[in-house]
């Protein structure tokens, strides 16, 4: 099995998972989104994912490219990770339904490309101030924030490793 088959077909383009949501709309189904870089992959990172998907019947993850993670300033030597390394890994989780790069700053044009009904982001943010509240909350959508679990940080658990 090659790495790609690995991934399931989890990992799509932005005009498949379109298709899907379609689909699933249809049928009644509520669809989710949220978005991150998601480098590291610890337990914060997993219950946060596992409420999201809480929030509805189907969860698309945006997912940053190298190329956006390295625009974000996170620290130059970020992302650690490939994006399709990420991707592999977040595609093991049960609660990530579709796992969809956007190339962006900013997952605007992918929130206004899926129509999700309902976005969710970490509550280190201002619903209002969430990319794409105006987008969801005018087509009657929710924005909704998650409290992070505490003690966990991929840029502390980088300055773990390095000592």
């Amino acid at each position: 099995m090659s790495f790609h088959q690995q991934l399931g077909n989890k990992l799509v383009s932005k005009e498949q998972a379109l298709t899907a949501i379609k689909e699933l709309k249809k049928q009644g189904k509520k669809i989710v989104f949220t978005n991150g870089c998601f480098d590291i992959l610890h337990p914060g990172h997993v219950d946060y994912l596992s409420q999201a998907r809480d929030q509805g019947d189907f969860l698309v993850l945006g997912l940053n490219t190298d190329d956006s993670v390295k625009r974000l300033n996170k620290a130059p030597n970020r992302p650690v990770n490939s994006e399709v390394s990420r991707a592999k890994v977040l595609a093991g989780l049960a609660s990530v339904d579709c796992i969809v790069l956007f190339n962006e700053d900013t997952p605007y044009e992918l929130i206004k490309f899926l129509e999700p009904d309902v976005l969710v982001k970490g509550d280190d943010y201002a619903v209002e101030k969430i990319v794409g509240y105006d987008l969801v909350t005018a087509r009657g959508g929710k924005v909704i924030t998650i409290p992070f679990l505490q003690g966990y940080s991929t840029t502390n658990l980088i300055k773990k490793i390095l000592g």
